[in-house]
C-alpha cells in the first residue's frame, strides 16, 4: 500500500462549527430588511447567498462580511442605507465559527507524524479565520473557494490542493462529514476518505475507507491502517 503523505480536513462541522443559537437565518434577515422597507424574501436571500458563496467568492475572494453581504444585495439589485447594512454586518459578525473540541489535538498529531496538512472548504476564509487561529501554524495550506477558483463540489479544488501539497491522490486522505463532497468525490479522484460521524448516526457509506466518531480516531486510523507498514 502507498504510504500516506497528506491529510486533508473539511472545515464546516469537522474542524469548526457555528452554535445553533448564533446562527443567522434567512428569515431573520428578511424580516429585518422588510422592517427597514426593503422587500427581500427568505428564498431570494438564500438564492443570492448561495450564488455569492459558490460563484462570486471563488472569483473575488471577499475579505469581510461587509463586502460579502454587499455582493449579496447587489445580486438582488437592492441598495440599502448605511445603518441597515451595518446592523446586518454586526449581526453576522456575532455568529462566529468555533473550533471543535477535538480539532487541535488531532491536527497536532497529524503534524507530529510528519503528514502534510490542508483545509479544504468552499467557505470564505474571513468567516473562520479567528476560529482556526490556535491551529493555523499546523496547516501547510488553507484552500478555500478563492484559492481553488471554484466551489468544493468541483474536482478542481481537490486537484489544486494535491498540487500545492505536491502529493499524488493515493498519498492523501480526506476527513469530513459530508458523504457526497468529502467521501464520494475524493474517492473518484483516487484520494482515500474517512467519514466523520460525530452524532453516531450509524451512517452507511461503503465507499468510505473508515467511519469514525471524532477527529482523533480519524488520525489514528490513518496512522494505524494506512501507514502500518
Amino acid at each position: 500500500m502507498t504510504k500516506i503523505k497528506a491529510v486533508l480536513f473539511d472545515l464546516h462541522q469537522t474542524l469548526a462549527y457555528v452554535k445553533k443559537e448564533d446562527e443567522v437565518t434567512s428569515e431573520e434577515l428578511s424580516d429585518y430588511l422588510f422592517s427597514r422597507g426593503y422587500e427581500v424574501s427568505p428564498q431570494q436571500l438564500r438564492a443570492a447567498w448561495m450564488f455569492v458563496a459558490f460563484v462570486d467568492y471563488p472569483k473575488y475572494g471577499y475579505k469581510s462580511w461587509r463586502s460579502y453581504f454587499t455582493r449579496i444585495l447587489w445580486r438582488l439589485n437592492v441598495k440599502v442605507d448605511k445603518e441597515t447594512l451595518e446592523t446586518i454586518v454586526k449581526r453576522l459578525k456575532n455568529r462566529p465559527y468555533r473550533l471543535q473540541w477535538d480539532a487541535a489535538e488531532a491536527v497536532k498529531k497529524a503534524k507530529k507524524h510528519m503528514f502534510k496538512t490542508a483545509i479544504v472548504t468552499t467557505i470564505a476564509y474571513f468567516q473562520f479565520k479567528k476560529a482556526i487561529k490556535p491551529i493555523k501554524e499546523y496547516f501547510d495550506y488553507i484552500v478555500t473557494g478563492y484559492e481553488a477558483g471554484c466551489d468544493k463540489t468541483n474536482p478542481k479544488m481537490y486537484r489544486k490542493t494535491l498540487e500545492l501539497l505536491n502529493v499524488k491522490p493515493e498519498e492523501a486522505v480526506m476527513i469530513g462529514d459530508d458523504v457526497q463532497v468529502d467521501i464520494l468525490l475524493p474517492k473518484r479522484l483516487g484520494i482515500h476518505a474517512i467519514l466523520l460521524d460525530r452524532e453516531k448516526k450509524n451512517i452507511e457509506c461503503p465507499q468510505a475507507d473508515a467511519i469514525v466518531n471524532n477527529l482523533d480516531e480519524a488520525v489514528e486510523t490513518i496512522i494505524r491502517k494506512f501507514n502500518a507498514n
